[in-house]
């Protein structure tokens, strides 16, 4: 058995093959140091969130599209280990049906993570979830959106060793100094750690999904 084996191992080595498994890596950068998180043909690198009673996922003209769950639905990177501070992540959203959050980006912070909230608690609140215990709903990020359905929203998120920024269509919707406050994420999106997506009873839409590393000293 064991001659079998060494055998075998010889002649894959021999066509270049190896028995270890490869390790995923991150997709290439662009000359502005962008990484497409999301190549809008498939689901390589995101796995259907574990959430229960969640619906399905899928690519329709090239955005990641997320069917109304019960009462969630999203996706979990699985790829290769991203960056947890210094770093900035753009993507473009949208309502396709329902009427609470559309979008959650939950990302790195860090040890920890924290999730942007669009259009949550009834289809209208924006912000960062959670600061000292307190979600979107209630600290000092808290905002208002009327949500449009079908109308792409451009999202960016920054990271930095002492900030967590946002804007919404080019507006700065936060602006956090976390150094001494505490970052989580509610409970429900834990299994969305360290980078995941996900609606609330919502049919979502993403698009546009990139990031990339930010100097410390930006």
């Amino acid at each position: 058995m064991i001659r079998s084996f060494t055998t075998l191992s010889l002649c894959l080595c021999w066509l270049g093959i190896s028995l270890a498994e490869e390790k995923p890596q991150l997709p290439a950068a662009d000359e502005h140091g962008w990484r497409k998180l999301f190549d809008g043909k498939t689901l390589t690198n995101w796995q259907s969130t574990n959430f229960g009673g969640e619906g399905v996922v899928s690519v329709v003209d090239g955005a990641l599209v997320m069917r109304q769950g019960e009462p969630l639905t999203g996706v979990t990177w699985k790829g290769a280990e991203l960056p947890k501070v210094n770093y900035e992540i753009e993507l473009e959203t949208k309502r396709i049906e329902g009427n609470d959050f559309f979008c959650a980006l939950t990302c790195p912070i860090k040890d920890s993570a924290c999730s942007l909230v669009l259009g949550g608690w009834g289809g209208t609140v924006v912000g960062i979830s959670s600061i000292n215990g307190f979600d979107a709903s209630e600290n000092e990020t808290t905002d208002y959106l009327s949500v449009e359905n079908d109308k792409w929203y451009k999202v960016k998120l920054k990271v930095t060793d002492t900030h967590i920024q946002a804007w919404l269509d080019g507006e700065q919707i936060a602006n956090v100094d976390y150094t001494d406050k505490e970052i989580s994420v509610r409970i429900e999106v834990e299994v969305s750690r360290p980078l995941g997506l996900s609606t609330f009873q919502t049919v979502g839409a993403v698009r546009n999904f990139r990031m990339r590393e930010l100097k410390e000293d930006k």
